[in-house]
């Protein structure tokens, strides 16, 4: 007798409870990432809340259902963003300049979408000769890598002015970690689908016994919290050209995305003896779709985005791939923002709970990257491979760990290091197709 598989392919429904609980799951490791990019940009917390889950409607709907992702913020617009808002972190920025600001996130949409019709237009074979494995692959690795001191740090509660750890953030993180490796090693059925959520539970339960959370904050505020919305201002062309030119170098970041679940989908779809799906055929239309959530979250104040590598990893660990999941995700995080206790609930969750787990998170981003490339069979005793690979993963971890914020200086200006790795592994990888072909000795 066979084993029961277990999981969710892409159009598949969980029961309406299982259905909740996976999509808080989804919630949980999509909400701290959010939130500080909000806080790094000066864009309002509950605004940025709402966009996310509107825009991942949105996405699902413009992709048909067919693309189980998740629309976050992006950390690869931070610097370009705050060149417009001049934001301190955890300092809400003015009206003026978030709406500035809005316009050059509204037109990188549009870079997104012309992205996403020239794929259609071209097909997915051409397009992987400008982004073969080699490049997606490395990318999703370096975005992995360049997370992992952010969810370590941030675990620990590291102090960098005094280079000492909180032992009591090193105790949750510790238990949350194990507990959520555990909990997606050990589990059957049902509940090997809620590692993350049952992993963060754990920890947030041993938080509140060790005094980290202050639950009377949680119900402290009006229960019922409208975002503050603004409108785009459409006469800042300055920050149309500080922005826009960002969506070029999150191209590659997106279709790394997608090629990984991919490979995680139709793994699913085969052990439940399904045939395969197309997803990495719908790399234009996830562009697209991408492209209309920077519009969308853009129109009501909200931060550009992508799709999230933490929810993908989620969805992998879980083989949960349910849009349904997303969707419920998606309603119940535009709730949140509108609801003071649950939003002031989720952000009571000490960094050591969601940081403890994001370790285990951040390191599956760069694993799926290996899993690319062994997927694809890509060839590492080639030279023209390993000098895309080595580039990337140099120019991308280097450059996040070796310059403040993860900003490379080049020629007076700064550039992002995860798109500057992006964009340098296109190049070279142009560059080297040219190569002549050698000639054959009969």
């Amino acid at each position: 007798m066979k084993d029961v598989v277990h999981g969710y392919l892409p159009e598949e429904r969980p029961p309406l409870l299982r259905l909740v609980l996976f999509a808080l799951q989804q919630i949980l490791v999509m909400f701290p990432a959010t939130v500080l990019v909000a806080l790094l940009t000066g864009f309002h917390v509950s605004t940025t809340i709402f966009a996310s889950g509107f825009a991942t409607l949105c996405f699902i709907f413009v992709t048909k259902g067919k693309i189980p992702l998740y629309y976050g913020s992006s950390f690869s617009y931070i610097a370009a963003i705050v060149g417009i808002t001049g934001a301190n972190f955890g300092q809400t920025a003015p009206d003026a300049l978030i709406s500035a600001a809005q316009f050059g996130i509204l037109m990188s949409g549009l870079v997104s979408i012309a992205a996403g019709l020239i794929v259609s237009r071209f097909g997915l074979d051409k397009i992987e000769k400008v982004l073969p494995p080699s490049v997606t692959g490395s990318i999703a690795m370096v975005i992995g890598l360049s997370l992992a001191s952010t969810a370590l740090v941030n675990a620990i509660g590291y102090d960098a002015s005094t280079g000492l750890a909180n032992n009591n953030s090193w105790i949750v993180a510790i238990v949350t970690l194990l507990s959520t490796v555990l909990f997606s090693i050990y589990l059957k059925g049902v509940w090997a689908q809620l590692p993350i959520l049952l992993g963060i539970l754990v920890g947030y339960s041993l938080s509140i016994a060790m005094g980290m959370v202050d639950l009377a904050a949680i119900f402290s505020g009006n229960l019922i919290t409208v975002p503050h919305f603004t409108l785009p201002d459409f006469t800042a062309w300055h920050a149309v050209l500080a922005i826009m030119p960002i969506a070029i170098a999150t191209i590659p970041e997106s279709t790394a995305h997608l090629f990984q679940l991919d490979i995680y989908v139709n793994d699913l779809a085969k052990k439940k003896g399904k045939p395969k799906i197309q997803i990495a055929e719908k790399l234009g239309l996830n562009l697209i779709g991408d492209g209309i959530g920077d519009i969308v979250s853009s129109l009501f104040g909200g931060p550009a985005g992508t799709n999230y590598g933490e929810n993908l990893s989620t969805m992998a660990i879980t083989k949960n791939f349910s849009v349904w999941v997303l969707g419920a995700a998606a309603v119940i995080t535009m709730g949140i923002s509108f609801v003071g206790p649950l939003a002031n609930l989720v952000g009571s969750i000490p960094g050591a709970v969601i940081n403890g787990a994001c370790i285990y998170l951040f390191g599956i981003i760069g694993a799926q990257g290996v899993a690319i490339m062994i997927n694809r069979q890509v060839d590492l005793f080639d030279s023209k491979n390993l000098a895309i690979i080595a580039t990337i993963l140099t120019v991308g971890i280097g450059g996040t760990y070796g310059f403040p914020g993860g900003m490379i200086p080049f020629f007076g200006t700064q550039l992002p290091a995860i798109a500057t790795a992006s964009l340098a592994g296109i190049l070279l990888n142009v560059i080297l197709s040219f190569k002549k072909e050698e000639t054959k000795v009969e």
